[in-house]
């Protein structure tokens, strides 16, 4: 059975949980659509976070990638296009805060997703869900771990399909701002539509 690294993040900034985490939990070791799930939660950390998804590919050898981030304030599930080369942003979880530093020094200055992010929106949409192509990941966490992880696929000529997926706020979350939200199991849902796309 072909594998697939779902990756989400701790919770962050003041978001006192993080439902990609819970929906990165719930599928590791499910199957959908004939892909094995392998469920890692990343920190929320600019000096580690990447090297360690590096280090995830290499261990878990998956055929696709699919990463996951918040959005909050965000109203429809969200494939992002895009990766640039770039940190910048708030804090991370360590305190550090970058400046529009590069994310690979000598790196092209983006990354065009590998996913099907069009057939991921229709699909979606199709179910009911309300979804959209995203052309902009930011320069924080989500959008450094689509960067490296393209990056990594490229550098090494791997064949893997990667991209990053934003999602809302689930209802849990949204009770402590006054943001967007989908039900967590929605949500959860989702993703699984999302990887059912994936050849």
């Amino acid at each position: 059975m072909k594998k697939i690294l779902l990756t989400g993040f701790v919770p962050f900034l003041d978001n006192p949980i993080n439902p990609t985490e819970e929906i990165v939990q719930e599928l590791h070791k499910k199957s959908v659509n004939g892909w094995e799930i392998v469920g890692e939660v990343l920190p929320v950390d600019f000096h580690v976070t990447g090297d360690h998804l590096v280090e995830l590919i290499h261990k878990v050898q998956p055929s696709a990638i699919i990463s996951l981030g918040l959005a909050a304030g965000r109203n429809r599930i969200t494939p992002e296009r895009i990766a640039i080369n770039c940190n910048d942003g708030p804090v991370d979880n360590q305190g550090y805060k970058p400046d529009g530093e590069k994310i690979i020094t000598d790196g092209p200055d983006g990354y065009f997703s590998s996913l099907p992010i069009k057939k991921m929106v229709k699909e979606l949409e199709n179910k009911g869900i309300p979804a959209k192509i995203s052309n902009t990941a930011g320069a924080y966490l989500c959008n450094h771990v689509m960067y490296r992880a393209l990056h990594e696929i490229e550098q090494q000529k791997l064949d893997i399909f990667s991209g990053f997926i934003h999602i809302p706020a689930s209802h849990k979350l949204a009770l402590t701002n006054n943001i967007p939200s989908f039900a967590q199991k929605d949500l959860q849902r989702a993703i699984e539509i999302c990887i059912g796309c994936l050849d």
